[in-house]
C-alpha cells in the first residue's frame, strides 16, 4: 500500500499555520473571546451562527445558496435568514414552547429546515433532526423517547407520521412546511400562515453555555436508538474546528454535502459554517458526478467537504468527467463519515491537484477532533492529529496510555466544549462511554474504535472494537484490507469482515462492489487475492471474496460491517434505521 507522505505547496494563507506551536499554546478562553457572550457563561448557539454576522457589515453577505432536485434556486443572506429565524421563535412562542421542550424536524435539506433549526435554539427548545427517508417505526422511536411536542414536516412525510400520531401522547402540534392554510385550533400548522403573521424581532433566550441545545439518535448494534444531547457551548468547538481543520474563511463559499438529519450537518453546515460567517450551499437532489461538478463550477465553492462513499464514486467515473467542469475556485477539499483510504486521497491530488483531508469524529463527540490540516504534512489513510485543545491517546482497557504502533483503544481525554452533555434518558448508558468520572480530566472517553499512534504522532485508524479480525494468531482491521483492495483497478468500493472459521479462529471475508460488470468472476477473484497480497500482507488477504451491487450504508455514507457480518452469519440485524436502503 503507499505510504508516501503528501507534502503540499500552498497557494493561500491558512487560518492555521502552526499546527505545533497553536497545540501548544492553545486555550479555550481565547475561543471564548472570539464569541459572543451574553454574560460570562451565557451564550446562545445560533444567535452566534447568524444573529451576530447579521448585525454587522457582513448582513446583505450571502448565508445559504440553495438548489432543489427540480433546479429551482433560492438565496438568503445573512440578515433575511436571522430575521425569518425570529419569527419562527415568534411561532413557537405563540404555540406556547418552553425552554428545554424538544421540537422535532422532519424534512428533506430545505430552507425551511435552516430557518426552522436556528428558530428553536433561539427559544432555548432542544432541536432535535430526522432524516428525510426514515420509515414510521424509526420516527415512532425518536419522537416517543424524546416526547417531542412539535414536528415540523411536509405534506408527503406527514403521511408517515399520521401511521404512528395515536402513540405519541405528547406530539401536540404538527408544523407543515407546504400547506397554505390550517384550521384554527387544530393540531397541524401551516408554516408559512403562521410566519407571515409573526414579528422578525424576537428576543433570544439569554441560555448558559450548559443548556441543551441539539439532540441526534445514532443506532447501536443491539437495541433501541440512543439521544445524544449536545449543549449551546459545543458551537465553540464547532467554529473553531470550521475555523482551524477546514479553513473556512468569511469570503468562502462552502459546500458540505451532508444532512442535518446527522451531526456534520448541524456543526458543519449550520452552527460552525455561520459563526465563521461564510456562505453555504445546500443542495437537495441526489447524488450525480455532473451535478455535483456543475454546482462546483456555477457558485465557484472553495472548500468541500464529502464522505468518502462519494470520493470514490467519483473516482470510479474517472477523470474525463472533471475536465468537463472549471473547478479552479476549490482551495480545500476534506472528508467525513468513515475513515479515508489512501487511494481516495492520491485521487483527489490528480483529479483535482488537491488532496482530500481526513477528519475522525462522532454524533457524540460533537465535532471534529483528529484531523488532517492545511499546513500539515497528509499520511494517506492517517486520520492525522489532535485537534488543538483535544488530548487523544491510545489506551488499553484499564485506562493505560500505551507506546507509539501498540494498538489499542482510541481514546480522548474529556471536557471539550462539544462532548456530550448526556444520553437521553439513559444515564447509565452515557457512563459507558468512559473510564474513570466523564467530568474529570484524567479519565478517558473511550470511541469504541481500536487505532494506533505512530511515532510522528499521527493516529491510524484499524477498526470498530468489534470489526477487527483475528485469523491464525493475527489481528487484521478491516479498514487497511478495504484499502488494499480499493486499490485494484477493478474495485470502486469494499466491505470486509471476519467470518469464522474452524482452523483459524476467523478468515477474512470480503463483499466488493465492481467499477464495471465482468464475466470471468473466478478468475477475478484469485487476482483481487493476489494483489492484497502482495499490497497488504499474506495473511491479510481476504480467503472469500463476493461480489455484490451496492455495501450497506448509514445515510452519512458510513459501511456498516456489523450487517454485512450479521447476514453471513445469519444473525439478527439491531437497528436498520439509520441504514440507506439495502
Amino acid at each position: 500500500m503507499k505510504k508516501s507522505l503528501i507534502k503540499k505547496k500552498l497557494s493561500f494563507t491558512p487560518n492555521l499555520q502552526n499546527y505545533e506551536q497553536t497545540y501548544r499554546k492553545f486555550s479555550w478562553q481565547d475561543i471564548e473571546k472570539e464569541l459572543t457572550y451574553f454574560k460570562p457563561g451565557y451564550l446562545n448557539a445560533a444567535y452566534n451562527a447568524i444573529d451576530v454576522p447579521a448585525q454587522d457589515a457582513r448582513k446583505n453577505k450571502v448565508a445559504l445558496y440553495w438548489e432543489g432536485a427540480d433546479g429551482k434556486v433560492k438565496k438568503y443572506t445573512f440578515a433575511e435568514i436571522s430575521s425569518l429565524s425570529n419569527k419562527f421563535a415568534n411561532v413557537l412562542k405563540k404555540l406556547k414552547v418552553e425552554k428545554g421542550q424538544r421540537v422535532f424536524i422532519f424534512l428533506p435539506r430545505v430552507p425551511e429546515l435552516y430557518i426552522s433549526f436556528l428558530g428553536i435554539l433561539k427559544t432555548g427548545a432542544i432541536a432535535g433532526t430526522l432524516f428525510a427517508a426514515f420509515g414510521y417505526q424509526a420516527l415512532k422511536d425518536r419522537l416517543e423517547n424524546s416526547d417531542a411536542c412539535i414536528l415540523i414536516t411536509n405534506k408527503e412525510l406527514k403521511e408517515r407520521v399520521n401511521k404512528i400520531k395515536k402513540n405519541l401522547p405528547a406530539l401536540k402540534k404538527i408544523i407543515v412546511i407546504d400547506q397554505d392554510s390550517a384550521k384554527q385550533n387544530s393540531s397541524i400548522i401551516s408554516f408559512w400562515q403562521e410566519m407571515k403573521k409573526a414579528d422578525d424581532e424576537f428576543k433570544v433566550s439569554q441560555t448558559k453555555a450548559e443548556d441543551p441545545a441539539f439532540m441526534l439518535y445514532t443506532s447501536g448494534t443491539t437495541g433501541k436508538p440512543k439521544g445524544v444531547v449536545h449543549h449551546h457551548k459545543a458551537i465553540l468547538h464547532e467554529y473553531m474546528t470550521a475555523k482551524h481543520v477546514l479553513d473556512i474563511k468569511p469570503e468562502d463559499v462552502y459546500w458540505c454535502t451532508a444532512d442535518p438529519g446527522w451531526v456534520t450537518g448541524i456543526a458543519y453546515e449550520i452552527l460552525g459554517t455561520w459563526a465563521n460567517a461564510a456562505s453555504t450551499l445546500v443542495y437537495e437532489g441526489r447524488f450525480s458526478p455532473d451535478t455535483w461538478y456543475s454546482l462546483i463550477e456555477k457558485y465557484r465553492v472553495n472548500v468541500w467537504y464529502t464522505a468518502p462513499t462519494a470520493i470514490r464514486m467519483l473516482a470510479a467515473v474517472g477523470l474525463k468527467k472533471v475536465k468537463k467542469y472549471d473547478l479552479s475556485s476549490l482551495r480545500f477539499l476534506a472528508s467525513v463519515g468513515e475513515p479515508l483510504n489512501p487511494e481516495a486521497v492520491f485521487w483527489g491530488q490528480k483529479a483535482f491537484g488537491l488532496p482530500f483531508h481526513d477528519n475522525f469524529w462522532q454524533t457524540e463527540t460533537g465535532g471534529i477532533v483528529i484531523a488532517n490540516y492545511p499546513s500539515m504534512p497528509i499520511k494517506p489513510g492517517s486520520m492525522g492529529k489532535p485537534v488543538p485543545g483535544i488530548v487523544a491517546g491510545i489506551v488499553d482497557n484499564k485506562g493505560k496510555e500505551l507506546k507509539p504502533g501498540k494498538e489499542g483503544n482510541l481514546a480522548l481525554r474529556p471536557g471539550w466544549p462539544s462532548m456530550m452533555a448526556k444520553i437521553w434518558r439513559r444515564p447509565k448508558k452515557y457512563k459507558s462511554y468512559f473510564i474513570g468520572s466523564p467530568k474529570k480530566k484524567d479519565s478517558w472517553y473511550i470511541t469504541g474504535d481500536k487505532a494506533y499512534k505512530d511515532k510522528d504522532g499521527y493516529f491510524w485508524f484499524v477498526g470498530r472494537a468489534d470489526d477487527v479480525i483475528k485469523t491464525a494468531g493475527e489481528r487484521v482491521g478491516p479498514f487497511e484490507v478495504e484499502s488494499a483492495l480499493v486499490e485494484h483497478p477493478a474495485v470502486v468500493e469494499a466491505g470486509v469482515i471476519g467470518k469464522p472459521d474452524p482452523m483459524r479462529g476467523e478468515i477474512i471475508k470480503a463483499f466488493v462492489v465492481l467499477a464495471q460488470s465482468r464475466e470471468d468472476k473466478e478468475s477475478l477473484i484469485k487476482q483481487i487475492q493476489q494483489f492484497v497480497k502482495k499490497t497488504l500482507a499474506g495473511h491479510a488477504y481476504p480467503k472469500e471474496i463476493e461480489f455484490v451491487e451496492k455495501l450497506p450504508k448509514t445515510r452519512s455514507g458510513k459501511i456498516v460491517r456489523r450487517f454485512l457480518k450479521a447476514k453471513e452469519l445469519g444473525l439478527p440485524i439491531g437497528d436498520t434505521s439509520t441504514l440507506e436502503e439495502y
